[in-house]
């Protein structure tokens, strides 16, 4: 489980955050909507849960003889295939430094210990494929999937993991902020208000549907702590919509394109709202006709809100060479236009 330490100030601001933000849900409530969760949900969620044993040659979770100790969470997805974060498979030695580990065992809820194959891994976005051998699939109850549906503030969400080694437990709660930006991954994340603690790396964070709808990746620390453990009702977790693209590419063989637009962007106030603004135009924007100071209004019928938003859909939505409209204010004049977009 990535931690942070010390962080005063960034829990102090997100206290006020949220202070701000449950003035605001007493002004305006905000009416979530309640789908009754089911026992066949959990008890799938279980099966698709695995534990992801520590290596007992790892030094920092030494095991005692007949002991088994699980540091993190995965869950399986399909065919074998075993998804988990990146970080909880990850190996420290003194004289190689830090490295993914080419196989790793697994505990599944019947308590079965499995061997698994490094298939693929983004460090981009902390995710890590393992593959269990066929001989040892039978073992493995069933699958699951990533969730089509919008996630939202608000929704329902619950976890099966192994906090602090021990489990599987469930943990429950709604998604808070859907867009936070963490210096540990190059996109956004889901903020949770659910209790995970380390050990829940790489679970999956279930919608109402038993659909993955994040992979759980860090939580606050905002004390320091003499242990490497942590709890905290802080949770962030990667969209499952954009972990889906990456399980997808490395399943192919195929490295992952992002789109490029070919625009930097710039806020400015637009009668009472702020709004983004072309700061500098290159290609593919450019051969469009997008030009300097066009204010962004929609892509795809979608407003354009930030430039965060504008980011996380290019990133999550698109692929390179797909053609997406771009709706601008000029002056007075409202245009679009059709955008072939690049790769990066």
């Amino acid at each position: 489980m990535i931690r942070y330490r010390s962080l005063k100030s960034l829990y102090s601001c997100f206290s006020s955050l949220c202070a701000g933000l449950v003035s605001l849900m007493c002004a305006f409530p905000v009416m979530a909507e309640t789908i009754p969760l089911s026992q066949n949900v959990f008890q799938r969620a279980r099966q698709v849960t695995v534990g992801i044993l520590a290596d007992t040659q790892d030094e920092r979770t030494p095991t005692k003889a007949g002991k088994v100790a699980v540091r993190g969470t995965g869950f399986h997805l399909r065919d074998g295939y075993v998804v988990t974060a990146r970080h909880a498979a990850e190996k420290h030695d003194l004289s190689t430094g830090t490295m993914i580990q080419k196989h790793v065992r697994l505990l599944t809820d019947e308590l079965n210990e499995l061997p698994a194959d490094l298939v693929g891994d983004s460090a981009f976005m902390d995710v890590v494929i393992y593959r269990v051998p066929e001989p040892h699939r039978s073992k493995l109850q069933t699958g699951t999937s990533f969730a089509a549906e919008d996630i939202s503030p608000g929704m329902e969400v619950f976890t099966v993991g192994y906090p602090l080694g021990w489990g599987p437990t469930m943990a429950f709660g709604r998604l808070g902020n859907t867009n936070v930006f963490l210096p540990t991954v190059d996109t956004r994340l889901l903020q949770a208000d659910l209790s995970t603690c380390s050990g829940n790396s790489g679970g999956g964070l279930f919608n109402a549907h038993g659909e993955i709808a994040g992979i759980v990746h860090a939580v606050i620390q905002t004390e320091k702590e003499e242990t490497q453990t942590h709890c905290s009702r802080m949770t962030f977790a990667i969209p499952g919509i954009l972990a889906e693209r990456i399980i997808n590419a490395a399943l192919s063989g195929k490295p992952l394109a992002f789109s490029k637009l070919g625009v930097h962007m710039t806020s400015v106030k637009d009668g009472t709202k702020l709004r983004v603004a072309v700061k500098d135009v290159t290609e593919p924007a450019k051969s469009a006709g997008i030009q300097k100071h066009d204010i962004l209004l929609a892509i795809e019928d979608m407003e354009i809100l930030d430039a965060a938003q504008l980011k996380n859909y290019l990133i999550e939505r698109t692929a390179p060479g797909q053609t997406v409209s771009v709706k601008v204010r000029r002056i007075d004049a409202d245009l679009t236009f059709h955008v072939v977009l690049g790769g990066g």
